[in-house]
């Protein structure tokens, strides 16, 4: 159901903190690290760049449904949510703490280009770092799930974490990719991908592509709360699956099965006709239950 307008919170929109207030209990929400005790970026100041006193990354305890919940929440408004040695620090170490606490589940709110290149190597080591702390919850038996709306999407790095999580939980705006749209053209080329084809790039690396091809657990409104109701809704049942070598070989069979499907594709419209979308010019005009329902009646 779509809310209306007047009552609608844009989770696009919003900060990571606002993010938050809204994701979790009322009341509940207690900040890892706040301001007073937190540090902004060394590497920033050495290049004369203006830091941030979380380092644009928000790390906290909560309660959601009153389940005991872990949560990070990057801000995007900050150099793009870029993960610097700081910034990785601080989640890696809140995922640490959850193997040993085991919560019901750690939210990642990603809103981030990937990592922050005026760190280079540290930042570097701080995604691949976040990489080994995901799986090692998950691990744990403590699931941890990726809610992707902001305005950076998730690429690069961040992009790699997202699908190393439990789930992925996205809205219309969200995005989702390796390499961002500006890379790819300056690497191949605009006749490769034209950055600037606003249309394109959302039905190639956005929700609404995301969650078709299966790569997204939930597809949620643009709403604050939209996001909280998908949150219980994918706890409510939730186990997390032990790792095995099994899991990995099916996971690496779906990847190869979509190659092999899709790769000579250059638009979504071509992958949407391909799942058997018999209008795939109107997914882009579909709301959020029309698309839902009708990825529901595809073929398997």
């Amino acid at each position: 159901m779509i809310p209306s307008l007047a009552s609608r919170h844009s989770w696009f929109e919003a900060t990571a903190r606002a993010r938050l207030a809204g994701l979790l209990d009322p009341g509940s929400f207690a900040e890892i690290l706040p301001p007073a005790e937190s540090q902004p970026s060394p590497h920033l100041a050495m290049l004369d760049l203006p830091g941030a006193f979380d380092d644009g990354v928000v790390v906290c305890y909560g309660q959601l449904e009153k389940k005991p919940i872990f949560a990070i929440a990057q801000e995007g408004q900050f150099m793009g949510g870029a993960v610097g040695e700081i910034h990785g620090a601080k989640i890696v170490g809140l995922l640490r703490r959850a193997v040993q606490e085991k919560p019901a589940a750690v939210l990642f709110l990603i809103d981030s280009g990937g990592v922050r290149l005026h760190e280079a190597n540290a930042g570097l080591i701080a995604i691949s770092e976040i990489m080994r702390a995901v799986l090692d919850a998950r691990a744990a038996g403590v699931p941890v799930i990726a809610l992707v709306g902001g305005s950076c999407g998730a690429f690069g790095g961040m992009g790699i974490v997202a699908k190393l999580c439990s789930a992925i939980i996205i809205s219309e705006e969200g995005r989702l990719a390796l390499s961002g749209p500006e890379v790819i053209e300056t690497v191949a080329g605009v006749e490769e991908f034209d950055a600037k084809d606003r249309a394109l790039v959302w039905r190639v690396t956005g929700g609404k592509h995301r969650y078709l091809m299966g790569d997204c657990a939930e597809l949620v409104e643009d709403d604050i709360p939209a996001f909280r109701t998908g949150v219980a809704k994918l706890l409510a049942g939730w186990q997390e699956a032990a790792p095995g070598l099994a899991q990995l070989r099916a996971s690496q069979q779906v990847l190869e099965n979509r190659l092999a499907a899709y790769a000579t594709y250059r638009d979504g419209l071509q992958v949407w006709a391909a799942l058997g979308i018999a209008r795939p010019d109107s997914v882009p005009l579909l709301d959020r239950d029309s698309l839902v329902a009708l990825k529901e009646g595809l073929p398997t």
